[in-house]
Parts: structure tokens; sequence; C-alpha cells
């Protein structure tokens, strides 16, 4: 890549960090991306998918399978630390996961495209909303417009901190783990405080409650059986001297391997929620957001991935446990023949989701590499 389109790219990565928006509400993103693409003229430019989605094709001209590219649109609702000059103009939201790199890597593919067509097939550049809430893809999916581009294979990359900036691991077989949020709300019967006897409060519920469901994870090996439970977030009663609670929350993210794992996870932890409850004489209601399945790599577009990672002239580390965090970019493998590969993005650089992180612009010329030489050896 020349200095000048990396400049190019550059200037772009930095205008889409300073405009984060949260999951669902990418508007502004979807009109910034939806006004560049128009600029390299897709064959179809597809609008509103699955919410703010987007999606640019660019055909061949003869039969051929349809190649889709994905990234994300949205950012999360942390406040930015950053002294940068691009840093976010939108109070308490950030785009700290990477998602802006992500999205200038499949913007600039466009420009190639434009320039020079699949000889058969079809390219999917896929700009896909509310990927951090896990409803984006399933959306995407159900939308109607989707079916009409029915992808063959689906690729797709992640920046993964720890790993030298532009370097590049791969797992075949499970990539990402399941994984939920369980809201409990229990319910009781509010008294003053000075007579809490007369009151039924959840605060005892809760001190069984929150270190019962932190044990029904263990290790950190990530073998089929793995399973870890997060507290997030506990709420008790009201913010105030005078009266006895007689309601609280507790929110929890469950985390496995596999899906199957994690069933087996939702009955414990639903078990022991509704034991405690019924021992405290509690009311309770259970339910679930955040909703990710497990991400599986198809070991064809691994195979793919690798020979286009080579061609591209970077190594490959192959990996053979899964990355904790989740990603709903598994429901496009569903239908699909689908991968991820991870994109080293600095051994310093913060942990994602951290208010300082900050995508390094020199992974960018790695990234279209890598989706240059899918699309070079699938399509043309």
């Amino acid at each position: 890549m020349t200095p000048d389109r990396l400049a190019q790219l550059t200037e772009l990565r930095h205008a889409l960090h300073q405009i984060p928006e949260v999951s669902g509400a990418e508007e502004k993103t979807a009109v910034f991306i939806t006004n560049y693409l128009r600029g390299y003229d897709p064959d179809q430019l597809l609008t509103g998918l699955g919410g703010h989605g987007v999606a640019a094709v660019y055909d061949g001209a003869a039969d051929g399978p349809t190649v889709m590219i994905r990234c994300e649109l949205d950012g999360l609702p942390i406040e930015e630390i950053s002294d940068q000059p691009y840093r976010s103009t939108h109070a308490g939201r950030g785009h700290l996961c990477g998602h802006d790199g992500h999205m200038t890597i499949v913007a600039a593919l466009a420009q190639d495209l434009a320039a020079r067509r699949p000889a058969r097939g079809r390219v999917v550049l896929m700009f896909q909303p509310a990927e951090e809430t896990g409803k984006g893809a399933p959306a995407v999916i159900a939308d109607p417009a989707f079916g009409e581009l029915a992808p063959d294979y689906a690729f797709s990359l992640h920046n993964l901190p720890g790993l030298p900036v532009g370097q590049l691991a791969l797992c075949s077989g499970p990539a990402n783990c399941a994984s939920r949020g369980m809201r409990i709300r229990l319910t009781g019967k509010t008294s003053h405080a000075a007579a809490p006897q007369d009151g039924i409060s959840p605060a005892g519920a809760m001190a069984q409650l929150l270190p019962g469901l932190v044990a029904l994870g263990g290790g950190d090996d990530l073998g089929a059986d793995y399973a870890l439970v997060t507290l997030t977030h506990a709420r008790l009663g009201e913010a105030t001297f005078g009266i006895a609670p007689g309601e609280g929350e507790v929110w929890a993210t469950l985390r496995t391997v596999n899906d199957a794992r994690m069933e087996a996870l939702i009955a414990e932890a639903e078990d022991l929620t509704r034991q405690i409850c019924t021992e405290c004489g509690l009311g309770v209601e259970i339910s679930f957001d955040d909703v990710f399945e497990a991400c599986t790599n198809d070991a064809e577009a691994v195979a793919l991935l690798q020979t286009s990672c080579r061609a591209a002239g970077h190594p490959v580390e192959m990996r053979d446990q899964p990355q904790r965090w989740s990603e709903d970019f598994g429901q496009f493998g569903k239908s699909a023949r689908a991968a991820m590969v991870w994109l080293g993005s600095g051994e310093m650089q913060p942990q994602l989701h951290n208010p300082d992180y900050d995508f390094p612009d020199a992974a960018i010329p790695v990234g279209v590499s890598i989706f240059t030489a899918v699309i070079d050896g699938m399509l043309r």
C-alpha cells in the first residue's frame, strides 16, 4: 500500500472514530459509509439492513460464489480517554473495540473493486449494525433483502490486543465463546428502616446469590466444560436511609465455549436463583439479553483464509483455543462457510473495551491485503 493511500485510509478511520454510535443507533455512521461507498460505483447498494446495516455488491461477469466480507458499524457506551485530535465527539460513546478500523479496511476494498470487478461470482461488503449486543447479525439475516445476497462464504476479522501489530492468528473450530446477560429481579416488601422485620428484604438472598452465581463457573481451560459467570451490576432498594428495601437486581454474564454447555449453565443459574428466592420468600423474574451463540470457524473457510494470508505475504499463527469474548458473526456461519481471522493490534495495546483503546492505523494495510487476496484467490 502506498503512503498516500494509507494516509487517505487513516483519515477515513479517524473520521469514523469521531462519530461513534451505540448498537441500534448507528444512523450517522451508516449515512457516512453509504455516501463513501456511492463514490465507488457498486452494482447494488443496500441500506437499512436489520436496522442500519449497509451492503455494497460488486458483480462479476461469470457465475461463481458470493463472497461476503463483513465488518461492524457500532461503538460502545464508554467515555473515551484520549488526547488524540480525532477523539470521540460524542460524550459517553467511543470506538473502543476497533470497529472504526474494521470499517476502514472493508471500505478500502470498495476502491479496489470499483477499479477491478471480480471475474466471476460477486463480492458483498457488509457493514453490520449492533454487533456489541448480539442483535445485529440475526436482524440482518432476518431482513428479506439479505435473502437476495445469500453469501456462500463469509469472512471477517477482529483486531486482537496482545498480538504484535499486523500479525495474524486463526483458529479452526470454536473461535468465540457463547455468552448472554442474565438479569435477575428480586421482589419482596418494603418496610420502615426502624422495623425491617416487618418487610421482606432481598439483601440476604443477594448475599447468597452473588458468590453462588460466580461459583457456577470454574477454571481457565477453554475446553468443552469451560464456564464463567461475571457479575456486572447489582442494586438493592432505593438510595435512602428510611426504607428497608423491598426489591433488588443482579446482572451477570454467563460464558461458555459451546452452546450445549451454555444451556446447562443457564439451567444451573436459574435453579440456584429460584431456590434461594423461595427460601427467602421472594418473588423473582429472570430475563436474558445480549445473547451470543458460540462462533465456529468452518474448516474450508479457514483453509481459504490461510492460503490468502500466505498469498498476501503474511504468516498466520494457528491456535487451538477460542477467544473468551463473543461475536455474532457466527450467525452467518449457519448458512455460509464462515471464518474470522484475528489481526494483531499491539502487544502493549489496551484491552478491547478499555477507555483508552485506539485501533492502530498501521494494521490497516494488512487487513486490506488479506481480503484482497481472498477475493483474488476465489473470484479472479
